[in-house]
């Protein structure tokens, strides 16, 4: 029997993999471990999506392999987007690595352990994924969980790699994703964050008309489950028929995340972005007006090729007119076998970086504003614990786990994982401070979400 060791990095799609991956291979009878220095094999799970992002993975295998010489590392593998992006290139600088696993091949990895062959680059080789995991090892708190509803992207953004990597979309069937959140709730989970490249299309390669909202029906009838949560929908997509389903589905939370990328039509076309500023300003309001209370999470790039001053000034002055409550900026990050690529009319990174620093200074400033509205409410507040060795903290329906604020929790003793109203009394920037209510004060029609 051998001891696994994992790493995993990049976004919450990839940490669905990684989980579902040490499922596979704890009911294959292999033993998990956290410590790296104890693992006989060590597998990292990678991310290519940006040059940070392969800068990173580079360094975690560097610091991986020196487990063969100083550890108990027998094999190191390595798997996702940056495998499936420089498999050659990796198998020539780091002779370290045993096997080199793409984003499709996960379920080979089993075969690979029991002897099964000895080839290096596995990055094109077919191999079943979407339906072949029944159980996942959670890597998130116990109460929480993402779940990929599909794999890949049809959308052909000109600064992004990720459908050279992982194909077209291919959505998975609503009976596969129903089971496996029974399985997560039936384990304690109670937030299900909903993940894919692009959340709003899945069901449209099964022929599935209302895919997506048909799934939020299903999902909010899961018993155990009291929390849905959608991330990565792409503009264009957000109909006001999902806006009505996330309003009137009673589980689904009023957030939604739908990264603009740009507000001006020129770099929104050079983006090869299929929405323009008209249909994203109707969009908005829309769903500040059909999803009350709803908290808007968007991204934003600074630096494309052809940004001008005005733009970014364009851009600049959108953020200042549309508060968003959670908001990331991104610098254009240069991507060989992307479209923009091969772009002219290069902005320097300096400016492309101060012009990141200005928007979220913006964000700063009307997040403050924004959330000084929420105080003296009484919210529903999911317990996550304590943060450190005395600080509990939590999540309003309108935070997501790990990318938005937080609330800090005073004179309380909640369970992590349960939901409990909560009085917001004060802002820290981003996070809320809040404590119980008087009793008898909470609001009588308090909504569960």
């Amino acid at each position: 029997m051998k001891k696994i060791g994992m790493v995993s990095l990049g976004c919450p799609k990839n940490l669905v993999d990684t989980e579902s991956l040490l499922g596979d291979l704890a009911l294959n009878g292999y033993e998990l471990t956290p410590e790296q220095a104890e693992a006989e094999v060590l597998i990292i799970n990678t991310c290519g999506f940006l040059q940070a992002s392969v800068k990173e993975s580079i360094e975690t295998i560097l610091e991986m392999a020196d487990y063969k010489e100083n550890g108990s590392c027998q094999k190191l593998i390595v798997t996702g987007c940056l495998a499936e992006r420089h498999p050659e290139e990796l198998l020539k600088e780091i002779p370290e690595i045993d096997h080199l696993l793409g984003t499709k091949q996960y379920p080979l990895l089993k075969n690979l352990l029991n002897g099964a062959g000895g080839q290096r680059n596995l990055t094109h080789e077919p191999a079943e994924y979407f339906e072949n995991y029944g159980q996942r090892v959670l890597t998130t708190p116990d109460y929480t969980a993402y779940v990929k509803i599909a794999e890949g992207c049809s959308n052909l953004c000109a600064f992004c790699i990720i459908p050279q990597l992982r194909g077209p979309i291919q959505s998975r069937t609503p009976e596969s994703i129903l089971k496996e959140v029974g399985q997560l709730a039936e384990g304690g989970v109670r937030e299900i964050n909903l993940v894919s490249q692009d959340t709003t299309l899945y069901g449209y390669d099964l022929r599935l008309k209302e895919g997506l909202i048909d799934l939020l029906e299903q999902i909010n009838e899961v018993e155990g489950v009291d929390w849905i949560r959608l991330f990565y929908c792409y503009p264009t997509m957000v109909t006001e028929r999902l806006m009505d389903a996330v309003a009137g589905i009673e589980k689904v939370v009023p957030y939604m995340d739908i990264p603009l990328q740009h507000t001006h039509d020129f770099m929104l076309k050079h983006m090869k972005r299929q929405e323009r500023e008209a249909g994203v300003r109707q969009m908005l309001e829309q769903l500040r007006k059909r999803i009350p209370g709803v908290a808007l999470r968007t991204t934003f790039i600074t630096g494309f090729p052809g940004e001008t001053e005005e733009h970014f000034q364009h851009m600049h002055e959108f953020i200042q007119e549309y508060f968003f409550d959670h908001l990331g900026v991104f610098v254009y990050s240069d991507e060989e076998g992307t479209t923009a690529f091969d772009y002219a009319d290069r902005v320097p990174k300096e400016i492309a970086e101060e012009r990141r620093d200005i928007l979220m200074a913006t964000q700063l400033s009307s997040i403050k504003k924004l959330n000084a509205k929420k105080i003296g409410t009484v919210e529903p507040v999911l317990i996550q614990g304590l943060d450190g060795d005395s600080l509990l903290t939590g999540r309003l329906p309108t935070q997501g786990p790990d990318i938005d604020g937080q609330v800090i929790v005073e004179n309380c003793d909640a369970e992590p994982g349960s939901i409990v109203p909560l009085k917001i009394t004060g802002t820290l920037d981003y996070d809320f401070i809040s404590s119980p209510p008087p009793c008898g004060g909470a609001d009588e029609q308090l909504d569960r979400r």
